[in-house]
């Protein structure tokens, strides 16, 4: 088993899996969910392959980052009905 440090900033936000990926050097990816970071778990493993990343990353940037997606207002405009 070997693995690598990656920061979260380096991986890449995937909305139709809501998780964050990194690319694999066998070609598949990393992937580990918002709800498993706030959680702590920080280790994610290739599922095609032995590697393992640990996802370096500070908690409080990620949960204020997190609170505010929550809250963000929709980019729709209101339409008013006739």
């Amino acid at each position: 088993m070997s693995y690598d440090d990656v920061e979260i900033e380096d991986m890449e936000w995937n909305e139709e899996l809501q998780v964050y990926t990194y690319p694999c050097p066998c070609g598949d990816l990393f992937q580990i969910s918002k709800d498993e970071l706030q959680r702590g778990e920080v280790m994610a493993n290739c599922p095609s392959c032995t590697l393992f990343i640990t996802v370096i990353y500070n908690i409080e940037d990620f949960l204020d980052k997190k609170q505010k997606d929550k809250f963000e207002p929709s980019k729709q405009q209101p339409v008013a009905a006739a």
